[in-house]
C-alpha cells in the first residue's frame, strides 16, 4: 500500500459535540453532549461501520463527518477530502417538477448542475419515473418521491461516501433494487461509512467497525470482534432488563 493510502482521510481524537438549549429560561441551561468522546480513523478504499442503539449519537457523528455541524471540543482532522451523507429527498420542493427537484437536490448534494444535467437520463431510467420526471412533485406518490430521491443521491461520488441507515427505498421491486445499488457501491473500492443499528449488516458490508455508545467510543476494530462484542452487551443487557422484571 502507498504512502497516501496509508495517511488517514479522516481523523478523530476525542471529539466531543454539544448541543444548547435555546429556551427563554433566565438561569442557563447546561450544554447536552450528544458526543463526548469519540476517536477513530478513516482509511482510503475501506467500508466503515458504525453500530450502536438508537440515540447513540450516530447520526450526528454523520452529519459532522460531513461538515454540517462542528464539534466542540477534541481533535477532527479532515485530509482534504470531500464527505456527503447520502440522504434522500435533499431539497425537494412540492411545486417543481421532478427534473427541477433532481438539478436542485443533487446541487445540494454537491454535484454541478451541469453535472446532473449530463446524469439525468440515468436518473430517469434509475427511478422508473419516465415522463412524469416533468411533472409537478406534489402529484408523485411517498413511492415516487423516494425513487427520485435515491436515484439522484445515488449519481454523487465525493471521496468518502456515508449512509445513514438506508440502503432500500420504495416499493419491494425497487427496494431490492436500490439495496442491490447501494451493495454493489459499498464492496467497490469507494471510502464509505455506513450507521446501521444492525450488526448483521455491519459485519457483512463492513471491513472495520466503530460501536458508539452514548456519544462515546466503546470499541473499534476488525468488525467481527467489534460486532461480535456489541452483540455480546446487548444480549447481557436483555439478560439484565429480564432478570429486573421477575423480581
Amino acid at each position: 500500500m502507498n504512502a497516501d493510502r496509508m495517511q488517514p482521510l479522516l481523523s478523530l481524537d476525542q471529539v466531543g459535540l454539544a448541543f444548547r438549549s435555546g429556551g427563554l429560561s433566565l438561569r442557563p441551561q447546561p450544554p447536552f453532549w450528544v458526543l463526548k468522546d469519540v476517536s477513530f480513523t478513516l482509511h482510503h478504499g475501506e467500508t466503515l461501520g458504525v453500530i450502536g442503539r438508537n440515540a447513540a449519537g450516530k447520526s450526528t457523528l454523520m452529519r459532522l463527518l460531513a461538515g454540517i455541524i462542528k464539534h466542540d471540543r477534541g481533535n477532527f482532522v479532515n485530509h482534504g477530502y470531500t464527505a456527503a451523507l447520502l440522504s434522500l429527498q435533499t431539497g425537494f420542493v412540492p411545486y417543481l417538477t421532478g427534473r427541477q427537484n433532481a438539478i436542485l437536490s443533487g446541487i445540494l448534494l454537491g454535484l454541478r448542475r451541469r453535472e446532473v444535467e449530463a446524469q439525468m437520463q440515468a436518473i430517469i431510467e434509475f427511478s422508473e419515473l419516465g415522463d412524469f420526471i416533468d411533472a409537478p412533485l406534489s402529484t408523485y406518490s411517498s413511492g415516487m418521491r423516494a425513487r427520485l430521491g435515491f436515484a439522484v443521491a445515488y449519481q454523487v461520488e465525493p471521496d468518502i461516501l456515508l449512509i445513514d441507515e438506508m440502503l432500500g427505498v420504495g416499493d419491494e421491486s425497487f427496494r431490492t433494487k436500490s439495496t442491490e445499488a447501494m451493495h454493489a457501491r459499498i464492496r467497490s473500492d469507494k471510502t464509505i461509512v455506513l450507521v446501521s443499528h444492525n450488526a448483521g449488516t455491519i459485519r457483512e458490508l463492513c471491513d472495520r467497525a466503530v460501536w458508539i455508545e452514548e456519544g462515546v467510543t466503546r470499541a473499534v476494530g476488525p468488525v467481527d470482534e467489534v460486532t461480535a462484542t456489541y452483540r455480546d452487551e446487548l444480549a447481557r443487557r436483555r439478560k439484565q432488563t429480564r432478570s429486573v422484571r421477575s423480581r
